[in-house]
């Protein structure tokens, strides 16, 4: 889920572009106890409206900040489940044994930290840098080289035409620990 930027914007290019505006009102539904505060988010583009709808019992705050900081972030954060379970499988929770699937969910946890570790660390002008899961695996896990370990360091040698070694090796540059 996307979200737009936090402030009405209005752009004309020889015709409109797109239009934003937020507004509210108080509510009542049959089924609710009591009327409730409703945010909406109108965007007008060439392509039609687009309303969003949130309603809140919070009485502070504006519209704007609303929409922005509760209803995108909870946007978001289903985003990021969605990813956890679709591209590391962590749904695939198929043991009998109920401690065997929390291992399983911890070490797909795991997993997903360390790809999102792994694509915060990649440069912005990088395609990569918001990347799926699975490319970046494809591109940057599952790649072959050759392992030389010495006493002091390991070595690895890619391929003379990997298409993504200085990337890999800026990465590991950039996800060394430095020494305190």
């Amino acid at each position: 889920m996307l979200c737009p930027p936090r402030r009405e914007q209005t752009r004309r290019r020889g015709r409109l572009e797109k239009v934003r505006d937020y507004t509210e009102t108080i509510y009542g539904a049959k089924s609710w106890s009591r009327p409730r505060r409703v945010v909406a988010r109108i965007e007008v583009t060439h392509k039609g409206a687009d309303v969003r709808y949130v309603v809140t019992n919070l009485p502070y705050r504006d519209a704007e900040w609303l929409y922005d900081r509760i209803y995108c972030a909870r946007g978001q954060a289903e985003n990021l489940i969605k990813r956890h379970k679709s591209q590391l499988a962590s749904d695939r929770t198929s043991c009998r044994s109920p401690l065997a699937n929390q291992m399983r969910l911890i070490l797909h946890t795991a997993a997903y930290w360390l790809m999102r570790t792994l694509r915060d660390a990649i440069p912005r002008p990088q395609a990569l840098a918001s990347g799926e899961f699975s490319t970046i695996r494809l591109r940057l896990l599952k790649v072959a080289v050759r392992i030389k370990e010495t006493a002091s360091r390991v070595r690895l040698a890619f391929a003379a035409n990997c298409p993504d070694g200085e990337l890999i090796r800026g990465l590991m540059r950039a996800l060394t620990p430095r020494p305190t």
